[in-house]
């Protein structure tokens, strides 16, 4: 039986609220709070950045595992990191001083906290040798946003943080049951940072035409092919890993979704006969990439769950990819 035994998260201290946000965007505060629910949201400083913030998730781990006893981490967060053509997981296995364990990353942009839980118990069941994995992730996406641009609109609510947890065979909170993961690649190219890849090097008319933050291509193209198959996906996946673990929606628990619009939230629950009290919304903290199931999951000890209570972690990522996985819990 593969299990999360302990999640840890981590948030800057800085907070931005919604009525900060109207000021530098021009967007009513209780529009923010109300149709991006978002009440406020973590901003990192200068000082922390997508490692460090995984790091200071991992390393409440520690409480639960030696060191020398992870025999794997798997970085997870965001692709927008500190440096480019860089691996922050290495640095993750020096600073927690996992020295017997090998380090990889992921990168699937917001989707992959689901997809790095398979990937974790798909290890542990087809190694013998490998005893605990440790999933890290940090995002400081909010370095990426341009508020004067209003194709980015509804990336307003990225946010910074750190998730983490550990992946072992046994003293879990939480089975690792089945997983479901669609792509659609027809949207490969609608969203992205313009600048800074081998196709536009940053230079100085990348920088004064502020290329470098996260953009749109078509807004209103991307949205006319987006909205008749985003939910669905979203409910394809949820539906496919609850069948592949046994049960069906009508088991569902606890939701853990990544941070999205509260209207799309709604109808999302709404689809799959769930009420609010039954899902983790982010409205105090926001999107943070691959983090926000994480995150959720970590907070899910505020929803009284009971032993085999199902719970389904399900997020999106650009590009686009939809994934969720089947949790059980497996202690009162």
């Amino acid at each position: 039986m593969i299990q999360v035994v302990k999640t840890g998260v981590y948030f800057p201290p800085e907070v931005e609220t919604a009525k900060d946000l109207e000021a530098k965007t021009g967007i009513p505060e209780q529009v923010i709070i109300e149709k991006f629910g978002l009440h406020e949201k973590h901003i990192a400083d200068s000082s922390e950045h997508a490692a460090d913030m995984a790091i200071k998730a991992a390393t409440q781990l520690l409480d639960v595992v030696d060191p020398l006893d992870i025999d794997v981490i798997i970085y997870f967060g965001s692709p927008y990191k500190e440096y480019q053509v860089w691996s922050c997981a290495t640095k993750i296995q020096h600073e927690l001083g996992a020295k017997n364990a090998y380090a990889f990353e992921m990168m699937n942009v917001s989707s992959c906290f689901p997809i790095a839980l398979k990937v974790a118990k798909d290890m542990l069941s087809a190694d013998e040798s490998i005893r605990n994995i440790v999933l890290a992730g940090g995002c400081k996406e909010s370095q990426i946003i341009d508020y004067e641009n209003p194709r980015s609109r509804f990336m307003f609510n990225f946010a910074d943080g750190g998730a983490a947890a550990l992946i072992s065979r046994s003293e879990g909170e939480f089975e690792i049951l089945d997983s479901s993961i669609k792509t659609d690649g027809s949207f490969y190219d609608d969203i992205k940072v313009p600048a800074g890849g081998s196709v536009l090097p940053a230079s100085h008319d990348t920088v004064e035409n502020r290329l470098h933050a996260i953009d749109v291509k078509d807004p209103a193209d991307m949205k006319e092919r987006l909205d008749p198959v985003s939910v669905p996906s979203f409910i394809h996946v949820v539906k496919e890993a609850v069948k592949k673990s046994g049960y069906t929606t009508e088991d569902i628990k606890l939701l853990l979704p990544l941070h999205t619009k509260k209207s799309m939230f709604r109808e999302l629950l709404t689809s799959l006969e769930l009420t609010e009290d039954q899902a983790i919304y982010l409205d105090h903290h926001g999107h943070m990439s691959a983090l926000d199931p994480c995150i959720g999951l970590n907070f899910s000890s505020q929803k009284n769950l009971k032993k085999g209570d199902l719970v389904v972690a399900v997020s999106a990522g650009t590009g686009y990819t939809w994934a969720a996985t089947t949790l059980r819990k497996t202690k009162d």
